[in-house]
């Protein structure tokens, strides 16, 4: 074993990893333990003597670091697959007979795959991140697969990835190829995942994974979350609860169709396996190609959901999410008071109803543009983006204008990547649309999805935003959105068709790097008919995503809940809308925890309304800091009682804010019993205030009392929420 002698907790992984560079075996005889660390969690990875790569431990790191060359003895297996099972990075066709990672056919047809260890390379980044890579090959195939690891020590996150090449006489054919392959050893697993529809996303139920496998993916193509979002959970041991048990969250960064593989074998071992869905995808690699894998993101806790998220929240907003550090801009949307129907008197009165809400942009919805066949249904003009002439006879840029006048800002809504039949655009370009010529056309939505395989479709969706921008460069926002599956697969360009979902996903990559490259800071909405397109690898290029459709604030509590384990507060767009039967107090309050925005018609609020909303848009401003960058704690879950409950608290843990909000109706629903608050400072006194109340009514909290950390977290605090009182804010801060 190489030993590292440094060991602290002070110092990042990175520098507990090797001293050098790269390393090799000196001999046959020797093996080498890689130790993974971050803050409080290590995955520890052996080179045997046979110069394969195992994983030996994954859990709670060790305070001496020299010990985990004894942690083989422990992990170490009974039957003839010793050393297999274990696989880092597991290969078919060769001893392996569990579901591979990599699965391949060779140049000369040979389907058999071996992965010896060579060495590994050590790059630190920064004072918290660094990145190991170990190169594997297989003895007699000029063939390797390098496999990355690049940690986040502080926030103990992991993003894997892996490399594949080749440099053999002719093409090699992927079957699967994996981003990661996990190895994970406990008494049983219970797996956390999610399903849902449009207006029914994440939808939570869990179970207790049994022998055989287990498999989470989408063939979908785009929208690819619709019905299965590739995020999950993993505990081990037992079912973890919001403070307690071992759990792994997990998810691939990849904007297409995912596969996610959860194996239980017959001694007890969780191999979980996640990649590109190689469903028709087989991919053919040329000589000296790399086929580098998505990133499969994780995170390990050891004290529950909650530090998990917070550490995922805290790592999305330093390292992944644009400009997740930065700032957002409240709105108002024009979609439920207009709908397709508005001219520009009609947006000129919304403009003036933007500045008298008090929030900061304008966001005009679909239905602006075509004029051949006018935007004025789902049913035609998508592709044709030059403004309608009878909506909008001066353009974009007099509403533009006009929204300086009122001292706001201005907003787009566009869907570059998907086209009606009922077009111009696809009257020109038939040939730009993913149809096979020998079915007939399916649509969804009445609409059909642009090749983004084709790079005269990248630059044509690229024109669309640059087009806006170049026109009207005071423009501040933009919605994208993406309503379409992909139906009938099949590109025009593209020689192999089994190139296409990935060929798909790469060029709107290109096309959303090109835009950042040349517009790096304007906020832009990632919809998709709701959270269709939610992952880590579109949210580096989005502020913000769309949770659902579905803007019911009851729906959305319990949405919000499930997204937040995985998606920090900022990247949440969550508007008032007239869904659901609950006042605008309720409506408004809800959407306060995330990105807050409005779509409601101003000028048929009461007075009351109006000015309720007002003093929130006030209160919001003063509160956006800690809701968007403080620490996340679910105090009281709406699935297991009457009461939801959720405290957003600076990293001082000197000031936050509490939502409360009724989730039953039945009869004596109310929080009958203190909700216990967590993460304070037990030594300091901390005061609370209810804001946010409604005009004319009077809270029932006593402000004038103060209560210690201690006493808050053990005794706990009631936010007094019943029928009458069905929405609670309460502002938190320590006493002077």
């Amino acid at each position: 074993m190489f030993k590292v002698r440094l060991h602290t907790t002070l110092i990042p992984f990175c520098l507990l990893l090797l001293f050098s560079v790269a390393i090799s075996f000196r001999s046959a005889a020797q093996s080498v333990v890689i130790p993974i660390e971050t803050q409080r969690n290590v995955l520890v990875l052996q080179v045997d003597v046979n110069k394969d790569l195992g994983t030996i431990y994954f859990g709670k790191k060790l305070t001496n670091n020299s010990e985990y060359s004894q942690v083989p003895a422990l992990y170490k297996q009974t039957s003839d697959y010793t050393g297999i099972l274990n696989s880092a990075y597991t290969p078919s066709g060769s001893r392996n007979l569990v579901e591979p990672a990599l699965s391949l056919t060779h140049a000369d047809g040979n389907n058999s795959l071996d992965l010896k260890y060579v060495s590994h390379t050590l790059k630190q980044i920064d004072d918290n991140v660094s990145l190991l890579s170990i190169v594997l090959k297989d003895p007699v195939y000029d063939f390797s697969v390098t496999l990355y690891y690049k940690t986040y020590f502080k926030e103990d996150v992991v993003e894997q990835w892996s490399s594949i090449q080749h440099q053999e006489n002719g093409n090699v054919t992927l079957h699967k190829f994996a981003s990661a392959n996990l190895y994970v050893k406990s008494s049983g697993y219970w797996l956390n995942q999610y399903h849902g529809d449009w207006a029914k996303e994440m939808q939570a139920e869990e179970s207790k994974l049994t022998h055989g496998i287990k498999t989470l993916d989408s063939k979908l193509g785009t929208r690819a979350n619709l019905f299965q979002p590739p995020v999950f959970m993993v505990s081990l041991g037992k079912p973890a609860t919001e403070d307690e048990g071992t759990v792994l969250f997990g998810s691939l960064e990849w904007s297409g169709n995912f596969r996610t593989d959860l194996e239980v074998d017959y001694q007890e071992n969780l191999r979980i396996i996640s990649g590109i869905n190689n469903y028709a995808s087989t991919y053919t690699l040329k000589p000296n190609e790399a086929f580098v894998t998505p990133v499969f993101l994780y995170t390990l806790s050891t004290d529950g959901k909650g530090v998990a998220s917070r550490n995922l929240q805290q790592w999305a907003r330093n390292y992944k999410l644009l400009d997740g550090k930065g700032t957002r801009l409240t709105l108002l949307n024009n979609w439920e008071a207009t709908y397709f129907d508005f001219n520009e008197n009609k947006l000129a009165g919304l403009l003036k109803d933007t500045k008298k809400l008090g929030v900061d942009l304008f966001l005009l919805d679909d239905g602006w543009f075509a004029n051949k066949y006018p935007r004025n249904g789902d049913v035609a003009g998508l592709g044709d983006w030059q403004e309608n002439k009878k909506k909008l006879p001066n353009g974009i840029a007099s509403l533009v204008k006009e929204a300086q006048n009122n001292q706001v800002k201005f907003g787009i809504w566009i869907e570059p990547e998907m086209v009606n039949p009922k077009s111009e655009l696809y009257e020109k370009h038939p040939d730009w649309v993913v149809k096979q010529s020998n079915r007939a056309e399916h649509y969804f939505r009445n609409q059909l999805v642009l090749d983004l395989t084709n790079p005269e479709v990248q630059d044509f969706v690229y024109g669309v935003v640059d087009g806006l921008f170049s026109k009207n460069p005071d423009l501040a926002y933009i919605k994208w959105d993406c309503n379409a599956v992909i139906f009938n697969a099949h590109s025009a360009t593209i020689k192999d068709q089994s190139h296409f979902y990935i060929e798909y996903v790469r060029g709107l990559y290109k096309v959303l790097e090109r835009i950042r490259a040349k517009y790096p800071k304007v906020p832009m909405m990632l919809c998709s008919g709701g959270g269709g397109r939610v992952d880590y690898a579109a949210l580096q290029y989005f502020t913000e995503f769309w949770p659902s459709d579905n803007t019911d604030p009851l729906e959305r509590i319990f949405m919000q809940w499930e997204y937040s384990y995985f998606y920090p507060a900022i990247a949440s767009s969550n508007h008032v809308t007239d869904w659901g039967k609950q006042p605008i107090k309720f409506r408004t309050d809800v959407a306060m925890m995330g990105k807050l925005g409005f779509d409601i018609v101003v000028s048929k609020l009461s007075a009351a309304d109006l000015k309720y909303c007002q003093e929130a848009i006030k209160n919001y401003n003063k509160l956006k800091d800690v809701i968007w960058q403080g620490d996340q704690y679910r105090l009281s879950n709406p699935k297991e009682s009457n009461v939801a409950s959720m405290l957003y608290l600076d990293e001082n843990k000197s000031s936050g804010v509490i939502f409360n909000y009724l989730v039953n109706y039945r009869y004596g629903a109310n929080s009958s019993f203190p909700i216990l608050l967590k993460g304070l400072n037990p030594a300091k006194r901390y005061k609370i205030q209810e804001i946010n109340l409604y005009p004319g009514t009077k809270s029932s909290i006593k402000e004038e009392a103060s209560y210690t950390g201690d006493f808050l977290m053990k005794i706990g605090f009631n936010p007094d929420v019943n029928s009458l009182r069905t929405s609670v804010i309460l502002k938190i801060d320590v006493v002077n």
